[in-house]
């Protein structure tokens, strides 16, 4: 079984800043690409960054310039700082991975439950 676990999101001032954080623990053999999506209520989720397993990057253009991903293939962990946030960037941030499991086996797509942040004008 594999999980992935958020955490670091909450409320803030616009202007301010926040780190989430993904973790990735269970069976894992090797981890693609990891990413961070967003999500408010009534829209579908969009992509926010994602990062390949050699440190390549990119970003939705709302947020590019004030989120940087970054990413410990050694801790199997995937973080997303988060500066000059504006109510805009209110949302329910989910973790994505592309894992495989075991040598032999193929990739597949596992979320987090999702870590709320709110930003207030």
């Amino acid at each position: 079984q594999v999980q992935l676990v958020e955490s670091g999101g909450g409320l803030v001032q616009a202007g301010g800043s926040l780190r989430l954080s993904c973790a990735a623990s269970g069976t894992i053999f090797s981890i693609n690409a990891m990413a961070w999506y967003r999500q408010t209520p009534g829209k579908q989720r969009e992509l926010v960054s994602a990062i390949g397993r050699g440190g390549g990057t990119n970003y939705a253009s709302s947020v590019k310039g004030r989120f940087t991903i970054s990413r410990d293939n050694a801790k199997n962990t995937v973080y997303l700082q988060m500066n000059s946030l504006k109510p805009e960037d209110t949302a329910v941030y989910y973790c994505n991975a592309d894992i495989k499991r075991r040598v032999g086996s193929y990739f597949a797509d596992y979320w987090g439950q999702g870590t709320q942040v709110t930003v207030s004008s």
